[in-house]
């Protein structure tokens, strides 16, 4: 489901969290009626038809205390008691690899050049359940035009932060640090690819990948890589952090596909954060419900060969 504004604003102009939650009321009205939209500039993607509860934004504290980024921890809790090492400021990317203008930017040059819209996604977790977040950011493909990648430019990379001080986790062998992960240049390419500086109209918190972090809705979570310092423009697929780690269970291309099981338990159907453990589960759509905007990227593809 994609609840996007058309037209760029500026950040001065992002709405707040009060008027996000208005928000929420009137697109629970509007499923009730059966319309596409309960306020003038928005609109909802004709492939989502979900239950009137996926409308609903869940709430701000839980989008911002259970999450998983085990650059903090393993715990849920973890990132949100202990991510305040990270340093945001200064903070910069490195862009190179197949492209014509390599380079870095730093992120307040990041922030004045791209306008920030709002975006409302559902974002699907591999551990069945999910959540609506309504992100701040602009288009990862804008991003990429303004380094020029060349022909040869078929995967693009990405890298967390890798800062044992600032990121104590790292201190364990949980994973081949730093995480990586990437995307194909065509997937990287689609409108709904963004990269997100904020959440509820305020800036991104530590524990959901400040200050920049990448988020592609029609995936599992563990796609959006947080805390970007460094963007590849590459020839050959890359390998990503946990299709390294267990390939069996994290394929590189982690599209949301209800008929793909992780090996521990179905991806049929989930629940939504903040609805409480004993909450109805809901049916999961193909490609978390983006099927009309990126079912083409993979057409002739064998989806459950390549999860």
């Amino acid at each position: 489901m994609l609840i996007k504004r058309p037209s760029k604003i500026k950040s001065s102009e992002i709405t707040d969290q009060a008027t996000f939650e208005q928000r929420r009321i009137l697109l629970k009205a509007a499923a009730g009626l059966g319309i596409g939209s309960a306020f003038p500039g928005f609109a909802m993607s004709k492939s989502a038809s979900v239950e009137e509860n996926d409308l609903e934004l869940t709430p701000y504290k839980h989008v911002t205390t259970y999450n998983n980024f085990y650059e903090f921890g393993l715990g849920k809790k973890d990132p949100a008691r202990k991510s305040h090492t990270l340093r945001t400021r200064p903070w910069t990317i490195r862009v190179d690899g197949e492209c014509e203008k390599p380079g870095e930017i730093g992120i307040e040059d990041i922030l004045s050049r791209f306008d920030q819209e709002e975006r409302i996604y559902r974002f699907r977790c591999v551990e069945a359940w999910a959540m609506v977040v309504p992100w701040l950011g602009f288009s990862l493909a804008d991003f990429i035009k303004t380094f020029a990648p060349t022909s040869k430019a078929r995967y693009v990379v990405f890298e967390t932060l890798f800062d044992k001080e600032q990121m104590p986790g790292q201190r364990r062998n949980i994973l081949d640090w730093p995480y990586v992960e990437g995307l194909r240049m065509d997937e990287a390419m689609n409108p709904l690819a963004f990269l997100s500086t904020g959440l509820y109209g305020k800036e991104l918190p530590n524990q959901n990948g400040a200050p920049i972090r990448l988020v592609v809705p029609w995936k599992y979570g563990f796609k959006s890589i947080k805390s970007i310092v460094r963007m590849s423009f590459v020839e050959d697929m890359p390998v990503s952090s946990w299709n390294k780690l267990a390939p069996d269970e994290y394929g590189f291309y982690a599209n949301v596909n209800p008929e793909v099981d992780h090996p521990r338990w179905s991806q049929a159907r989930h629940r939504m954060l903040g609805q409480g453990l004993f909450s109805s589960k809901h049916e999961t759509l193909m490609f978390n419900g983006y099927a009309e905007e990126v079912a083409d990227l993979y057409r002739g593809m064998d989806l459950t060969k390549f999860y």
